[in-house]
């Protein structure tokens, strides 16, 4: 599999460290004899099967001399200061997959956070899923009655273990909408499997079927939505992040009909945390769209939010 820069610079900020000291070997071309080369140089003695075994995630550096090593390898990979090394002790902090970005729990994401966690539950998901994002694009259109229509996502997600063969897509409707009647769309590369939704806080989560089980730093681009329709006057929309990620790219599309007078992105921390980061957006005249860009998504809240009148 062939790696670029931009999934080095993705890597270094989400990990795992195995993933990244093996996308960085091959980014900079080096084989591991070279690299052993280059830190005996360095007064540095490592064996090209323990490297291997870092790059594998079979084994971790931990004593004194191979955290020496590390950042020795920064050195050689041409990577920034600490940067393997902090993947490292973030590990070492306390995650419970060793695997798994930093990530914030749906209690501090979403008001319905305890429908949402049920819910998960019913369909056995790990806290993670197995994956953390590299890009999502979503198109959420309104309708001419100022309702949620429906939304879309390309998604492209890396797997940071292996075996992971399922997404888990949710959907939170607006005040009044009816969860049994929200259409699940599997569009491309991927299959609708178990849907489950909660009455009273319009919450629907869909399992996503992948063809393939991925393995650890497999990359898989699929595409979905959801038809809504069923709620009142809509406006904001809101997308949680639990955990770090890539791209984030949010396009809200209003019907002719139903125009806002005003548009507005928004960043919190938290479900209650006071809203920050606000810019004004214009809304394009031909296409009735406004639309927020994301470069390196951190866990919290973003969203774009509307007035009427």
């Amino acid at each position: 599999m062939s790696h670029t820069e931009a999934d080095l610079v993705q890597l270094l900020h989400t990990g795992p460290f195995h993933l990244a000291l093996r996308t960085a070997l091959a980014v900079r071309g080096l084989p591991l004899q070279r690299v052993q080369h280059h830190l005996a140089h360095r007064g540095i003695r490592v064996g090209v099967t323990s490297l291997s075994y870092w790059q594998q995630g079979a084994r971790r550096p931990q004593r004194p001399e191979s955290l020496k090593a590390v950042r020795a390898l920064e050195e050689v990979l041409q990577l920034p200061g600490n940067s393997l090394l902090r993947l490292l002790s973030e590990d070492a902090a306390g995650r419970a997959d060793v695997e798994r970005p930093a990530g914030r729990s749906y209690r501090s994401l979403v008001e319905a956070s305890g429908s949402v966690e049920e819910l998960l539950a019913e369909l056995e998901s790990p806290a993670d899923g197995g994956l953390h994002t590299v890009g999502h694009h979503e198109r959420v259109r309104i309708g001419a009655g100022r309702e949620l229509v429906g939304r879309e996502s390309q998604h492209v997600v890396r797997a940071h273990r292996d075996g992971v063969d399922r997404y888990l897509a949710i959907h939170h409707g607006d005040p009044g909408c009816d969860p049994s009647l929200v259409a699940v769309r599997a569009v491309e590369n991927c299959r609708t499997g178990r849907i489950r939704w909660h009455a009273g806080t319009g919450v629907v989560v869909a399992e996503l079927l992948f063809d393939a089980r991925l393995r650890a730093g497999d990359t898989h681009l699929f595409s979905y939505g959801f038809e809504d329709g069923t709620a009142g006057p809509s406006g904001e929309y809101v997308r949680g992040f639990s955990f770090a990620g890539g791209q984030y790219v949010l396009q809200v599309h209003f019907d002719e009909a139903a125009l806002p007078v005003r548009c507005r992105r928004f960043a919190q921390t938290s479900a209650g945390a006071p809203r920050g980061g606000r810019a004004e957006l214009t809304l394009s005249g031909r296409h009735r769209t406004v639309h927020l860009v994301e470069q390196g998504v951190r866990p919290g809240i973003l969203g774009i939010d509307w007035d009427w009148s």
